[in-house]
Order: structure tokens, then sequence, then C-alpha cells
């Protein structure tokens, strides 16, 4: 039962996770300078096999800081509410982890169609590929739970290890 007595609190799967994940394809990904000063961005992502893919320019201080620590943070909103968002703010859901990161030269794109296609054709050939493996826990907020119990902090989070190496969709 819920604790206010509310009915049965359904628990979220991993195997939700990623799917939720696999679903939308922007993500606010956060790294360190090699000097440990915090950076964030919004990226487009595609996931492929339990990973993330995230494109950015080869010559960027993204992509030279990644290499140079290996992990990075990123936190995934998944909008929700349809065309009721339009009408009343509905904050998103969030699917949040920690990872390691992998950059990768451009030309791996040709295996990742998926991302390619989000990509503008001019920034295809002058890019390289950051490979992002979730790692430890996905800390969740709002996903696979009813609008309206959001509003219940408790019923509304969730803490799921993530299985493997990179866990698996």
């Amino acid at each position: 039962m819920h604790p206010a007595g509310r009915g049965v609190v359904r628990r979220l799967t991993v195997d939700e996770v990623w799917r939720a994940l696999s679903h939308t394809s922007f993500a606010v990904l956060s790294h360190g300078t090699p000097d440990g000063e915090p950076r964030s961005s919004g990226v487009v992502y595609v996931m492929s096999g339990g990973r993330m893919y995230v494109a950015v320019a080869k010559d960027s201080w993204k992509a030279r800081h990644i290499a140079a620590r290996g992990s990075v943070a990123v936190t995934v909103p998944i909008r929700r509410g349809g065309v009721m968002s339009l009408l009343v703010p509905i904050p998103p859901a969030t699917v949040s982890f920690a990872a390691t990161a992998v950059v990768h030269p451009g030309t791996i794109l040709a295996g990742l169609p998926g991302l390619g296609r989000l990509l503008p054709p001019e920034r295809r050939a002058d890019c390289s590929v950051v490979e992002i493996t979730p790692a430890g826990h996905f800390v969740t907020y709002g996903v696979g739970v009813p609008l309206l119990r959001m509003r219940d902090q408790e019923a509304s989070r969730a803490r799921l290890p993530i299985p493997g190496k990179a866990g698996q969709p």
C-alpha cells in the first residue's frame, strides 16, 4: 500500500527506464574540465545496446574534456502530459545517472544511423561520437508514475541498480 493509503505503489523496473531513455533524444550532459570545473550542455542522443551515443564537434572543449576525464553525469528530461502540457506547466519526469564516456572518431556514425539522422549533414563529417555507458544506479523522478501522483515525492522517485557493465534495454 501507498504510505498515505491511496492504493498500491507500483515499482518501476530497469526495463521501463531503458524504454523511457529510448523514446526521447534530448539530455543534459555534465562533465568536468581538466581543472575540475563543472560544465553541462544539452545534447541529442540515441540509445543502442545499453549505451547512449552523442555527437559533438571534434575540436570542441566538450570532446577534449570528456576524453581527458572519462566520466560524465547525464539527466534526461522526459516530457509528459500530452496536450495538457500546452495549457498547464507540467514538470518533466527525469532519469539521471553517472557514466563512463569514451570519445570516438566520427567515422563510427556509419554504425549509428539513428544518431546520423539527428545531425545536420554539414556536421556529420566534422564530429566525434561520445559513447556513454551508464554505471551505478538510475535515479528517476516521475517515470512510470501517473501525473497526479507526481505530487507525492516518495511515490515519484526511484533508485534502480544498473545491471552488468551497461545493462541492456
